[in-house]
């Protein structure tokens, strides 16, 4: 939100209810404030915007505009109101930076880009389904936090029903991210916030802006030129992926793919390689975890498979953790040979089984969409950590019949839980307020206790249903 704001002073409590805390951002407009909800306790984000002039009626269009989404991507409006002097919209709190911010770092690999951007394509493509478009997408205006998205900014949204806010020949939004349609005097579509995502991803990929230049004119001049073929200057991307961002940055409108088909374009052309950066503190602090992951696992492998000399661990650790840091996804891989490679002497099928599966596993928990990568990394967490029960493949040739004799040898109190845990790391998205957090934690509670027979538990998850109706109750009112 930090695009939003300028300098409005807070009121001691905002609709009844919002307490401010600590100002978290300002612009042109208005302020956003992290402030505290006295009936909920939630820290929620304030926006405090003056009721003159185009900016408080801007405010009341996010505000309806916010309210038709209910999206992931798409940050949440819990309430809104005014008074005498001021427009008050009543955010999710979402800490995080902009993506403005990590392009500007240079922290992005390719692979990260083109998710963060397929990410915001579904929350634009779930607003374009609602008759919403945003028309100033661009990457001050995208929250990037974890690998989770939130698209920012509804002010400059179009909708059938709102009335316009801008005169004729107007063109709102920011020039560089401003189709060529609309340089032209046409209203905003939902291909242009497409256009917008397009060039949002060119210049992700590339490292530079297709269309920035030292003037406004020669910006413009050049949005209506039209974008050089991403190819020119990454021609080791793959050949889908650079169709791609040329479809979504297609001078004619009609040719551009939607929002919800671009994404799926994406999704398919992965990139194989990180793009060309410049090595910064902050990409050392995001690549040693997994660096570090790569070693922990070689490591453990080595140590419990007999196989093995021990002189051959510290060595094991230090080439995972190395391949890990230049190559993350690798780095897992040869961590995984480790393990791979002894259990072919321990048991033929036991070896091929591990080979068929390591790839399967390393797609889901990488490859997948979030919510799938998180429920398999939290169900291998689970099993990893419960370990297996007595298990005799000495002789088995068959890798079906050992994969069978593995499944087999995990106790159905390990099974349930990684059942369990797994649905809640892929919902964790869904819980956005309080009283879902309860519900959620509620059925996280009778799912990992009542298959198990822990019938004592009732009471527990009685008492936190009973409690999260009575917040939704209170919250409604």
């Amino acid at each position: 939100m930090a695009n939003a704001l300028a300098s409005s002073p807070a009121p001691e409590l905002a609709l009844g209810r919002y307490r401010p805390l600590r100002p978290l951002g300002s612009g042109s407009s208005g302020s956003v404030w992290l402030a505290r909800d006295e009936r909920t306790g939630l820290d929620v984000a304030l926006k405090v915007v003056p009721r003159e002039g185009k900016a408080g009626a801007r405010a009341e269009r996010e505000a309806e505009a916010a309210a038709r989404l209910r999206h992931p991507t798409c940050l949440r409006a819990y309430a809104f109101g005014r008074d005498g002097g001021h427009v008050y919209i009543a955010y999710e709190y979402a800490p995080g930076r902009t993506l403005r911010e990590a392009l500007r770092a240079k922290e992005l690999t390719d692979a990260e880009a083109v998710e963060t951007c397929a990410q915001l394509l579904e929350g634009i493509a779930h607003a374009h389904q609602r008759g919403v478009v945003h028309r100033d997408v661009k990457p001050a205006n995208v929250l990037v936090a974890d690998g989770a998205v939130k698209l920012l900014d509804f002010g400059l949204a179009a909708f059938a029903e709102a009335e316009t806010l801008t005169a004729v020949g107007d063109v709102p939004g920011t020039l560089a991210y401003i189709s060529p349609e609309r340089l032209a005097g046409e209203p905003g579509t939902a291909a242009a916030d497409v256009w917008a995502v397009g060039v949002m991803l060119w210049e992700a990929l590339a490292g530079r802006h297709p269309f920035w230049q030292p003037s406004l004119l020669e910006t413009g001049r050049a949005i209506e030129a039209g974008a050089p073929p991403l190819r020119s200057v990454r021609p080791d991307l793959p050949a889908g992926l650079l169709e791609a961002v040329d479809r979504a940055l297609a001078h004619d409108p009609r040719k551009r793919p939607t929002a919800a088909r671009l994404a799926d374009l994406l999704r398919e052309t992965r990139p194989r390689r990180r793009a060309a950066s410049i090595p910064s503190t902050s990409l050392f602090l995001g690549r040693w975890p997994r660096a570090a992951t790569a070693g922990v696992a070689a490591g453990i492998a080595a140590t419990l498979l007999p196989f093995w000399p021990a002189w051959l661990v510290p060595l094991f650790v230090a080439l995972a953790s190395a391949i890990g840091f230049v190559r993350p996804r690798l780095g897992l891989a040869a961590a995984l040979a480790v393990a791979a490679f002894p259990l072919g002497n321990l048991s033929l099928g036991l070896g091929l089984g591990y080979a068929a599966l390591a790839p399967a596993w390393l797609a889901l928990a990488f490859l997948a969409p979030q919510p799938v990568r998180r429920g398999t990394l939290a169900a291998t967490a689970v099993l990893a950590l419960h370990g297996l029960g007595p298990l005799d493949v000495a002789r088995e040739e068959s890798a079906l019949e050992a994969a069978r004799a593995v499944a087999g040898a995990i106790p159905a109190q390990a099974s349930l839980a990684a059942a369990a845990l797994a649905a809640a790391a892929a919902t964790l998205t869904l819980v956005s307020s309080a009283w879902r957090a309860s519900f959620w934690g509620a059925a996280l509670l009778a799912a990992l206790l009542l298959p198990n027979g822990e019938l004592a538990a009732l009471p527990v998850i009685a008492a936190v249903w009973a409690a999260a109706t009575a917040l939704a109750l209170r919250t409604a009112t």
